[in-house]
């Protein structure tokens, strides 16, 4: 779902998509996992918590890619995963492991 962190639409036109998604994702068997593409200089915001949450809610198995990584310092990556794993250790219907990349390097 591309964008989901921002909708210039109604709260009610918003609430009408992400019961849709939900609803999409839940009736999904042959659905295996999603991944979420999360921007590795701002790390996991409240838009995705939500996100995460609603997978969790539809058992909807998922994982963490941090992309960008080429934009953050080469040694902050492993702190980054690290903290993002830690962030998802409790979360029901997540892949514990991270993915990072980058386009340009």
């Amino acid at each position: 779902m591309p964008g989901y962190g921002y909708a210039s639409a109604p709260k009610e036109k918003v609430d009408d998509w992400t019961k849709l998604v939900f609803d999409y994702l839940k009736g999904r068997v042959t659905l295996k996992r999603v991944y979420v593409l999360i921007d590795a200089r701002h790390g996991i915001k409240a838009k995705d918590e939500e996100v995460l949450s609603l997978l969790d809610k539809a058992a909807v198995s998922y994982q963490i890619v941090l992309t960008k990584t080429d934009k953050i310092k080469a040694a902050g990556v492993p702190r980054l995963i690290e903290e993002t794993l830690a962030k998802i250790k409790k979360r029901p219907a997540a892949f514990p492991f991270v993915l990072a990349t980058s386009s340009e390097k």
